[in-house]
């Protein structure tokens, strides 16, 4: 399947999550999002999306701010720790959303997530508690991110 992954704030591509996702037969599009500019970040990522139609996209904290402001049409969001409060302007999500994320994350509060579901009006599973720290990268937090990908494909 192919999945558009959005990397976080003072991140780069290639790293742990999406590298997770082609080990395990996934087209990951992992495109580099300058730090200092949303607009752009928010332009880069609307380009990959709309030439490549990935099914998935993960957004991981900033990233996931940048997912949430995309036009993606159906295709399905998986945000891990998204920084939606402090980037971009979407306060809700669509419907098949999953929310990864920590309750011992020490950037993002769980709250935010918290809220998100409630704003979106998501049943509650749609936010898994998985993980010890903002960056979700031991084994049982890439599990749950591969599964939130998986699901329905």
């Amino acid at each position: 399947m192919r999945i558009l992954f959005l990397h976080g704030w003072q991140s780069a591509p290639g790293g742990v999550k999406p590298t997770f996702l082609k080990e395990n037969g996934h087209e990951v599009l992992n495109p580099k999002l300058p730090d200092d500019n949303f607009g752009t970040a928010l332009q880069i990522a609307q380009n990959v999306f709309s030439t490549h139609a990935p099914r998935v996209v993960v957004g991981s904290s900033r990233g996931g701010a940048i997912a949430m402001n995309l036009d993606i049409g159906d295709a399905r969001l998986v945000l891990l720790c998204p920084a939606w409060k402090k980037y971009g302007s979407a306060t809700t999500v669509n419907a098949g959303t999953v929310i990864l994320h920590s309750r011992h994350d020490e950037i993002i509060p769980f709250a935010d997530s918290d809220e998100l579901v409630r704003n979106s009006h998501l049943p509650r599973r749609a936010l898994v508690e998985v993980g010890q720290d903002h960056r979700l990268a031991d084994p049982q937090s890439l599990q749950a991110m591969l599964a939130a990908c998986e699901q329905h494909s």
